[in-house]
């Protein structure tokens, strides 16, 4: 097993520090100040997971602009003021930007004892298999 570095132990916080901020800042009715500090604390976290060429490469793909672009559109309507928009704005951008590792994901979920269990009844797996499926030929 490969273990993370310190770097990497550093951002892995500051992404679980993001996404804590970010849904902190969705519960109390988008309060703009936690979900600019959990974006921030996001994007700087993911920078220091991956390293900041690799995010630099992640983002500005040619395949992936229009979804950089709301994306980080959407991180700057929510620094400018406009909560509501930009988190709509940036859940769009974050579904393009991650749409292939869904099936990774539903995968990670299905091993997990209980949620595992519930995933594969017969109802619900095939929704699951269907995200699997869609998202593996885009």
């Amino acid at each position: 097993m490969i273990s993370p570095t310190d770097s990497q132990k550093i951002g892995i916080g500051l992404t679980g520090f993001g996404v804590f901020f970010i849904f902190f800042g969705m519960i109390l009715f988008f309060d703009k100040a936690l979900l600019a500090i959990g974006n921030i604390f996001f994007v700087i976290g993911l920078s220091f997971v991956i390293g900041l060429e690799r995010t630099f490469k992640f983002f500005f793909q040619k395949h992936k602009m229009k979804a950089t672009t709301f994306f980080l559109g959407g991180v700057i309507v929510v620094l400018i003021g406009w909560p509501i928009i930009g988190v709509a704005l940036e859940s769009y951008g974050f579904f393009l930007l991650f749409r292939g590792f869904i099936p990774v994901v539903i995968g990670f979920f299905r091993r997990i004892p209980v949620l595992g269990y519930l995933l594969n009844l017969p109802f619900i797996s095939v929704y699951m298999d269907k995200a699997s499926e869609s998202n593996n030929m885009v």
